[in-house]
């Protein structure tokens, strides 16, 4: 998956930025005000703060879209724990030491995503806001828990795999954050990613009988 990602450089580190895969969450402006100005061009300016409140800003972005890259070698350190943190009526928001397996074979080491589970995203398997303009509704909690229990053993990284016209697999050590404060935990499970499962975030099979097709 080729990814055009535009670079902003400082004296102590390099701001790349993936137009893609912002939806506009505003961390980064709200954070960084005189750093990230959707106002002026170019928008964003390095030079305006310093290495540490540049990274923790840059970290605080929930897409992924904005990372950094020091100018020492050093990089950014996944969280100590992976969660998925669902967002009525939007993403999947997962943070952690995680690995995506990307259409075409590819695999991306991450450690922010939003992913899609509208259905409608035209970059899959990330979010695009598509779920604003389609009507997406969920209230972002769980009914029925399909996470499966840990068992132990599971591997740090979480692994997400998406199905080909099917669900978002995932394995490994993962809590799943709900929008109304409820959480559960666990190792392994299949999230909706078509928008019509009746048992959201897990997929229900729903994606078979309205002929979802992704990669």
């Amino acid at each position: 998956m080729t990814r055009k990602i535009r670079t902003y450089e400082a004296e102590e580190l390099v701001v790349d930025y993936d137009l893609k895969r912002c939806i506009h969450a505003e961390e980064c402006i709200h954070g960084l005000p005189d750093v990230f100005d959707a106002e002026r061009r170019p928008w964003i300016d390095p030079s305006k703060a310093g290495a540490a409140d540049l990274m923790r800003t840059i970290e605080r972005c929930p897409t992924g879209a904005l990372h950094y890259r020091r100018t020492d070698g050093k990089v950014e350190q996944p969280r100590a724990s992976n969660t998925v943190c669902i967002e009525a009526d939007g993403p999947l928001y997962v943070t952690g030491r995680l690995r995506i397996a990307l259409p075409g074979g590819e695999t991306l080491d991450e450690t922010r995503v939003a992913l899609c589970r509208c259905g409608h995203s035209k970059d899959k398997p990330f979010c695009d806001n598509s779920h604003v303009e389609a009507g997406f509704a969920d209230a972002g909690t769980i009914v029925e828990n399909r996470l499966k229990p840990s068992e132990g053993g599971e591997t740090y990284a979480l692994e997400i795999s998406p199905a080909a016209n099917g669900p978002m697999l995932v394995r490994g050590s993962v809590k799943i954050l709900c929008s109304d404060g409820a959480s559960a935990e666990g190792a392994s499970c299949a999230f909706c990613r078509c928008g019509g499962s009746s048992n959201k975030p897990f997929c229900d099979g729903t994606h078979n009988s309205i002929g979802f097709e992704a990669d």
